[in-house]
């Protein structure tokens, strides 16, 4: 019965010793999540960036800015909660996949 659950299945796939751990994870990208959207709102209108603006500038301009703090945001959370070897982990091998799809 506890192998169908999903908290264990989030436990066995990232390789986490607790159920408590996952957790603190699933806090961690919903802090991490809400806090780069609030910091979205002042960056952009910092540079000007607003509903008229083209699509594909907003997307650049977030790529630029949001993404990276989204990045940096995750490591602090993950610091602060005691989750920074995970973090740290999953952040290098993200960066790997994404290295991988320009170095092609």
């Amino acid at each position: 019965m506890q192998e169908d659950n999903f908290l264990y299945k989030l436990q066995k796939r990232w390789g986490v010793n607790s159920i408590w751990q996952v957790l603190v994870i699933l806090l961690v990208f919903a802090l991490t999540g809400f806090s780069s959207m609030y910091i979205k709102r002042p960056v952009f209108a910092l540079l000007g960036i607003d509903a008229d603006t083209p699509f594909w500038i907003r997307t650049l301009v977030w790529m630029v800015t949001i993404l990276p703090a989204y990045q940096v945001l995750l490591l602090m959370y993950g610091f602060l909660l005691g989750q920074f070897a995970f973090f740290w982990k999953f952040e290098k091998r993200m960066l790997h996949g994404i290295k991988k799809i320009f170095t092609r």
